[in-house]
């Protein structure tokens, strides 16, 4: 909605200290008498924090008791504090989009710290900008859609099961889709959970049961995402599910008769299992699935008779408002060599070692390739805190330079179950740092130091060095380290195994990645907008992340992470329709004939096309723009040969008014006239 004829321009400015982050480079007193002076400024203040609620009380009073009709606001960076501002604005009964942001900050005082004068002719220079483009906005409306009251969530872990239990509970319809055969993820590979020492097994079951119960939820296994088209709110996605290939009247014979076998990944290699197979006892679903992909296609000879297993995948299309993205994670696989793994018999990760001890009977001896395990190292921060030029990068030529922040914790829970199970182990903890950061957590540290495990500590630049010990030695392997415990000296302990604690990685999930058009990190897992302010939501309206698909996370925070998800789609989907932000292409359509030049240049599916429609009662060729698809990213208006496309809310009358003000003399700036 453009500005009244014959309004009036009332700007209040307003130079926020923030808390010294600006005020100690910049004279922010002195810059807000300077734009006193401007055209259309109707008052100028500071404040040492704007964003507090005496700051936002201020602005609001202005705009109610001296009829302020634009605002701009010189801050710290926009994406930290804009949305708070619209809020303030909006609450002052003024359209929250009558304002302008300014990051005196980023773009300010953090770049010129030792120029003091300089950094405040250029807050002016910032702020004249900002005013200059403050004359030229109009009320804007946000893009209103309906919405889909049904949430799609990929993954069947505990992220995902989670967050679809919590999106049901609200009274949405929800879909999940999980890629194995079977739900659980991670959680159902392990004993017990940190810090409650619950069983993981029980948590995981009493979850599952409620989701499957649930009548507001769909459990497809054996899924995947084949293809998704649309917006927020409108999502058409494409399903495709394989069959499992026996079902309950036949499957214990089949099972039964079925000689195949393969390496059992559940249990990291350490155990067989049947092609045709249940990951656990008492999994869900309890009917068992083929292992299409390792199947060799032969008949089974059930009872004299010769059965093929044929896989018959079904398409399942669904129309959903908004999508959970909760994928997971997997654990670091070590590359060979890497502290002699693959090479050394008796070097084995943690998650393997937890695997084999959920499979040794109560009472049973601790025994590794076939003698008894008396001495043990554990290594901190396998595949985590690497060191670019240091250590060697993955196949994509990154190194995981993050801490998976679950590992410290894991190593010591596991530590103390093995001195509680195997009392007469002697046990060594090798690590870099002890980061245990969650409530509860440093007791396991506690603990550990109690049941005299042996705490040694190496550097991130010099690592341990395992090395397979001489024929008849005491013991078979032997870990080197240079200890800065006690002042570097070198140290070589006999050890029985060696357990890496390996860290957190981001799932494979490329091609999901594309279909969704969402982005990663630097880490290589799933990024969110802001991880403060949008902490679960992606660049893509409508599409959240849960769980260890955005980074590494316990159990815990994963389910509070999933709970978050839940909160954001149920808010999105409960009315019925969903708001987006104003700022897309807009046609002139006197303007405009139809050349399809931006569509062309757009990089974004189904923004924007060249249609038929009727115009001044004749049938027209021009381009319209799908306001859920456009992104505001301005392709069109460069290429558009008429100027018949603007940006709202950043048009090019805007642009050109904020160029003209930034770039005059500073002597010049008291001159600036509309």
């Amino acid at each position: 909605m453009p500005k009244k004829e014959n309004e009036e321009i009332k700007i209040g400015v307003y130079t926020c200290y923030c808390g010294g982050n600006i005020s100690d480079v910049v004279n922010c007193e002195g810059v807000a008498e300077q734009l006193a002076e401007f055209p259309n400024v109707v008052v100028s203040r500071t404040n040492m924090a704007m964003c507090s609620d005496v700051g936002q009380s201020m602005i609001e009073e202005d705009i109610k008791e001296k009829g302020i009709n634009r605002v701009v606001i010189g801050a710290c960076a926009p994406s930290l504090h804009e949305q708070t501002f619209r809020g303030t604005v909006a609450r002052a009964g003024l359209n929250p989009y009558l304002y302008y942001h300014v990051g005196l900050r980023e773009q300010d005082s953090w770049v010129h710290k030792c120029d003091h004068e300089g950094a405040s002719v250029k807050a002016v220079r910032l702020m004249a900008a900002g005013l200059g483009k403050a004359r030229l906005l109009d009320s804007l409306a946000p893009i209103q859609l309906s919405a889909e009251k049904h949430a799609l969530v990929i993954g069947g872990g505990i992220a995902g099961l989670k967050s679809a239990l919590d999106i049901a509970r609200r009274g949405l319809r929800v879909t999940l889709i999980e890629k194995s055969p079977f739900l659980g993820g991670r959680v159902a590979q392990l004993d017990s959970l940190f810090p409650t020492n619950e069983s993981a097994r029980d948590t995981l079951h009493e979850l599952i049961d409620k989701v499957v119960s649930h009548p507001n939820i769909v459990v497809y296994t054996q899924a995947q995402v084949k293809g998704v088209s649309g917006y927020v709110g409108d999502y058409h996605v494409q399903v495709s599910q394989d069959s499992r290939g026996v079902d309950d009247t036949n499957a214990e014979d089949i099972m039964a008769a079925c000689q195949q076998t393969v390496e059992d990944e559940f249990n990291y290699g350490l155990t067989e299992r049947k092609v045709i197979y249940r990951a656990y006892p008492g999994c869900y679903p309890h009917t068992p699935a083929v292992d299409w992909e390792n199947y060799d296609g032969k008949a089974i000879k059930v009872n004299g008779e010769d059965i093929t297993l044929e896989n018959k995948p079904l398409s399942i299309p669904l129309h959903v408002g908004a999508i959970v993205v909760a994928t997971g994670f997997d654990p670091y696989q070590p590359r060979e060599g890497e502290y002699g793994f693959g090479e050394i018999p008796e070097v084995v990760t943690l998650p393997a070692l937890i695997r084999h001890l959920a499979l040794l009977e109560e009472g049973q001896d601790l025994v590794w390739n076939g003698h008894p395990v008396r001495d043990i190292a554990l290594v901190h921060c396998v595949g985590s805190r690497e060191i670019e030029g240091v250590h060697e990068p993955q196949a994509d030529g990154n190194v995981n330079d993050y801490c998976s922040r679950v590992c410290c914790t894991a190593n010591l829970h596991m530590a103390n179950s093995l001195k509680e199970r195997f009392p007469a182990l002697n046990i060594y903890d090798l690590y870099e740092d002890i980061r245990t950061y969650g409530r509860g957590h440093e007791t396991y540290y506690m603990e550990a130091l109690e049941n005299m495990v042996r705490f040694l500590r190496f550097h991130g630049d010099d690592r341990p060095t395992v090395k397979k010990a001489e024929v008849g030695d005491t013991h078979p392997v032997l870990v080197e380290i240079r200890d800065h415990l006690t002042k570097g000296e070198e140290i070589e302990i006999p050890v029985d195994l060696v357990v890496l604690a390996v860290g957190i990685t981001p799932r494979d999930i490329d091609d999901l990645v594309k279909m969704l058009k969402i982005s990663r990190g630097n880490d290589r897992f799933l990024a969110e907008v802001h991880p403060k302010l949008r902490p679960v939501e992606t660049a893509v309206p409508g599409i959240v992340l849960a769980g260890t698909a955005q980074g590494p996370m316990t159990v815990q925070e994963s389910s509070a992470a999933a709970s978050a998800a839940a909160a954001k789609v149920s808010t999105l989907l409960s009315a019925g329709q969903v708001e987006l932000e104003p700022f897309v292409a807009q046609v002139d359509l006197e303007k405009c004939t139809g050349t399809g030049e931006c569509v062309t240049v757009c990089s974004y599916e189904d923004a924007i096309a060249v249609k038929e429609i009727e115009h001044n009662g004749e049938m027209v060729k021009r381009a319209v723009v799908t306001p859920a698809n456009c992104t505001g990213c301005g392709n069109c208006v460069s290429a558009c040969p008429n100027q018949a496309i603007q940006i709202q809310g950043w048009t090019i009358p805007q642009y050109d008014a904020m160029l003209d003000a930034i770039a005059l003399d500073f002597g010049e700036l008291m001159e600036v006239v509309e």
